[in-house]
This record gives C-alpha cells, sequence and structure tokens, in this order.
C-alpha cells in the first residue's frame, strides 16, 4: 500500500470528513449545530464501545506472551504526558489546562493510524505479534489518567493529589474506559457477542456524528490558532518522531519482533481523535479543543498517514540490524 493509497483510506474516509464538514459549516457561518444531549449520549457510547473492543483484545491474549510488553507499554503511555505538559507549557506557554488536554490526546493512541500501519506491514509481508490490538487498548488509557490528573492538581487549591487522583479515576470518562475494558475481559468474546451490533456494528456511524460536531466546535474557535499556530504545527509533527523512536525502543527491550516494534513505534507516535477527545470534553470542558483537535488530526494524522508509517518501519530495520 503506497502513501496515496493510505491517504485515500484514511484521510478520505467519512470519518475524517465529517470532521472536515463541521470545520467548513462554521467557515460558511452555517446555522449547523448540534443538541447537548446528542453530544453527550455519542461520547458516552463511544467511551464505553472502545473500553469493550480493548477488553476482548486483553481476554484472549496468552498472560505469558503479554506481561513484558504491557508493562512497557503502560510505562511510556503514562511517563508521555509528563514531558508532553513540561514542553508545551515551558515551550508553548499554554496553560496547564490546556496543556494537560493536548498531552493526552499524544499520550494515547489513534487506532485508524494503527489499522493502517498494520496494512502497510501486511502489504510488506512484515510480521508482527497477535497481541498488538491489546496493546492499542493498554496505550489509551494511562495517558489520559495521568493527564487529567496532572490539570486537575494544577488546578485544585489544596494541591492534594489523593483528592485530584479520586476526582479523575471517578469522573465518567474514566469509569467508561475502564469499565467497558473490564467487561470486554471479563465476558469475552463469546460475552460481548449479543451486543456487538451495538457496539461494533453502529461504531463507525455513531464516530461519524462525533467527529461531525468536533468538526463543528473546533471552527468556531479556529481563531485561536493565530497565537500558537507555529508552535502547534511544529510540535505536531517533532513529538510523533520522538515518540515513535521512544516505542521502538521500548518494544526492542521488551523482545519484540521487528513487525511489531514498528507497529508500537507508530501506536507511540500517534494522537487520539476519538478517546481522548471524549475524556477531555466530559473532564475538562475549559480547555480548548482547537488545539488537541487540530494538531492531532490535522498535522499529526496526515503526517503519520504519508510520511511517519514507512518513516518509522525504516527506523525499526535500522535499530533492529
Amino acid at each position: 500500500m503506497d502513501a496515496f493509497e493510505l491517504v485515500q483510506a484514511n484521510l478520505l474516509s467519512p470519518v475524517v470528513l465529517a470532521f472536515v464538514l463541521g470545520l467548513a459549516a462554521t467557515r460558511l457561518r452555517s446555522d449547523l449545530e448540534f443538541p447537548r444531549d446528542l453530544y453527550s449520549a455519542l461520547a458516552i457510547y463511544l467511551l464505553l464501545a472502545v473500553g469493550l473492543k480493548g477488553g476482548v483484545s486483553l481476554s484472549v491474549t496468552p498472560l505469558s506472551e503479554l506481561w513484558k510488553p504491557a508493562l512497557a507499554t503502560l510505562a511510556l503511555g503514562a511517563a508521555t504526558p509528563v514531558w508532553c505538559i513540561a514542553i508545551l507549557q515551558q515551550l508553548g506557554r499554554f496553560s496547564r489546562v490546556d496543556a494537560a488536554a493536548i498531552a493526552a490526546h499524544y499520550g494515547s493512541v489513534s487506532a485508524v493510524t494503527f489499522l493502517a500501519a498494520s496494512s502497510y506491514l501486511d502489504a510488506a509481508k512484515v510480521g508482527y505479534e497477535g497481541f498488538m490490538p491489546a496493546l492499542v487498548a493498554l496505550l489509551e488509557v494511562p495517558a489520559i489518567v495521568v493527564a487529567l490528573l496532572l490539570a486537575r492538581r494544577g488546578e485544585a487549591a489544596s494541591g492534594s493529589a489523593r483528592a485530584a487522583l479520586r476526582e479523575v479515576l471517578t469522573g465518567k470518562s474514566i469509569v467508561l474506559l475502564v469499565g467497558g475494558t473490564l467487561i470486554g475481559l471479563v465476558s469475552g468474546k463469546s460475552g460481548v457477542a449479543p451486543v456487538a451490533p451495538l457496539f461494533e456494528g453502529l461504531f463507525r456511524g455513531a464516530l461519524v456524528l462525533f467527529l461531525l460536531e468536533m468538526g463543528l466546535v473546533t471552527g468556531r474557535r479556529l481563531g485561536d490558532l493565530k497565537r500558537v499556530g507555529p508552535f502547534l504545527i511544529a510540535f505536531g509533527v517533532v513529538m510523533p518522531l520522538v515518540h515513535a523512536v521512544l516505542g521502538i525502543g521500548v518494544a526492542w527491550l521488551a523482545g519484540m519482533s521487528e513487525g511489531g516494534a514498528a507497529l508500537l513505534g507508530v501506536l507511540a507516535a500517534s494522537a487520539s481523535y476519538i478517546a481522548a477527545p471524549a475524556a477531555v470534553r466530559i473532564a475538562l470542558p475549559s480547555a480548548n479543543p482547537t488545539f488537541s483537535l487540530t494538531a492531532s488530526l490535522a498535522v499529526t494524522f496526515p503526517f503519520n498517514l504519508v510520511v511517519g508509517i514507512p518513516l518509522y518501519h525504516e527506523l525499526a530495520q535500522r535499530i533492529y540490524a
């Protein structure tokens, strides 16, 4: 699969084009508007569906094969928001809340980018571990939890880490993500099968509606990018490169194959535009979605699809050689 086909399959998909439609609607001063209750329902549905899918993936993975890559992936996901927030605050001059929102996106993962990378490796006849979808699930939540915790700690008057942790972990977004994962893990594929038509068959359609609303929100605040545009564009290109190298290195230390390392590099380099936006929108309503969504969708997402995936594979080949 060449770069043009990757662009067609992903950038021109209904999910991404729905975001563009919402963005265009605001620029055209359309009266298109999303009911608040509908957005809330979509966010709850998507978060629970992402958790269920990840839990099912974990349920069919042998622990002996998974534990070392899983621990390495969890550590990478938890650490990523820490330096992202520091860079965004110190160099980008973002507020702590906005920096945490962006960091949550860049510590989490893009499932679409993962699927594109899998297709790329399959076409190149490069093998990789079968438990990679489970690592997608493991990389989804830790960065969101850590980023929201750091944001809440910065806002809390008492500065109590324990109080901030409880507030984050009992919030709707994390309860749905982690709870859905546990349900999928305990129920397994056969247990989730009866509700699969709802949480799998309708997922893409709900995601299209969700990204349409995100496009509307982003378009209304697009002017904010004039102040931080150049830095955010640089961040959206440089950080995926750094994270890809870290992901490949972590995979090498965990004893994964070259193909698995390339995929983990892609996962580390990707930025979420499904789980993270929903979680941030619920937990950090004061954060400006323009920054995180535009950086992840308009900068990092196309960069990874066109340039990043083959580049990260080449990096994995060189490191393993």
